[in-house]
């Protein structure tokens, strides 16, 4: 197992069917918000893979109160423009009572079956390259503390209503030489990254001054606004990562916190890096930045420091 971000079944010589599920607690106030958010995240698990997304079904967790029911239907119509902004139709789904509510979708997409993108292909010398800034857990759980007011978040919110389908057409365009791609989301940075290494047989050395956030972050991080996914994704990470002593806690605690509709990780060959950034820049992807590289290590050791790796 390598804890690729999809299911992958071949239906025939050039057709691959991709499937992935997902779905959360509301990390926003508003519901149109959310729902968008929560379709943007499932779609994100096909994009890196390299598959074009097809269809959806909602699924649904959600009080019967009258005033939530009018909330869902806002939350809906936030995924539905999501989903048609995918080129996807949503074609049904489930709903269950539920006091929490909960939303979310099954993704259906296609690819063809050797133009896949795995996690297992990364090879050493080849750069990571992610797309968007971290700091969304951060964000939304100082929102429920009230450290920050919703217009706060309006530039994460920006961001994690954004398809990395402009990624995933990036990475398409550079073809052969990205050799692996992850979204980052609940493992936070480094236990996705993780996951490549693993799947890949590779280390990597990441420059922690290379790696974007959202504004206020570190301070919202000093000031408590700590996730338990975070919390649970730092301790992870101790026995896998070794940290240079300049890097702070607000760092170590930015490259664990657990993301939600984040970016791509992509391994590139470092000879067409620069291709991916300038097919990366001409799709507008939230960011394009190069975080680090991977080297030769069985043991799948992330080393972070500041400076170039």
């Amino acid at each position: 197992m390598t804890s690729d971000d999809a299911a992958v079944y071949q239906i025939a010589d050039d057709r691959a069917i991709v499937a992935t599920v997902d779905f959360f607690t509301p990390i926003v106030d508003d519901a149109y918000a959310f729902g968008a958010i929560a379709a943007a995240n499932a779609f994100s698990d096909l994009y890196a893979m390299g598959a074009t997304p097809l269809f959806a079904l909602n699924l649904v967790a959600w009080p019967r109160d009258p005033e939530m029911l009018t909330l869902l239907g806002e939350a809906v119509r936030g995924s539905a423009a999501v989903a048609r902004d995918a080129g996807a139709f949503i074609m049904g789904g489930h709903s269950i009572d539920d006091p929490e509510p909960k939303l979310g979708m099954v993704a259906i997409g296609e690819v063809r079956p050797d133009s896949v993108i795995t996690n297992a292909g990364a090879k050493p010398g080849d750069h990571l390259v992610l797309t968007k800034p971290l700091g969304t857990g951060i964000l939304s759980t100082a929102l429920k503390q009230e450290l920050v007011t919703e217009d706060a978040l309006g530039p994460a919110i920006s961001s994690m209503t954004t398809l990395n389908a402009g990624a995933m057409e990036a990475m398409r365009e550079v073809g052969s030489s990205v050799h692996a791609a992850t979204d980052v989301t609940g493992f936070g940075l480094l236990g996705h990254t993780h996951n490549i290494l693993t799947a890949s047989g590779v280390g990597a050395r990441l420059n922690a001054s290379s790696i974007p956030a959202f504004d206020s972050v570190r301070e919202l991080i000093t000031r408590g606004a700590v996730p338990g996914g975070t919390k649970r994704n730092i301790e992870a990470a101790a026995e896998y990562t070794r940290w240079a002593p300049d890097v702070d806690e607000e760092t170590r605690t930015l490259l664990c916190d657990a993301q939600t509709s984040g970016g791509l990780l992509i391994a590139v060959d470092a000879r067409d890096v620069d291709r991916l950034i300038r097919a990366l820049n001409s799709r507008k992807t939230p960011i394009a930045a190069v975080i680090g590289r991977l080297v030769e290590d069985r043991d799948a050791t992330i080393e972070v420091a500041h400076g170039e790796p």
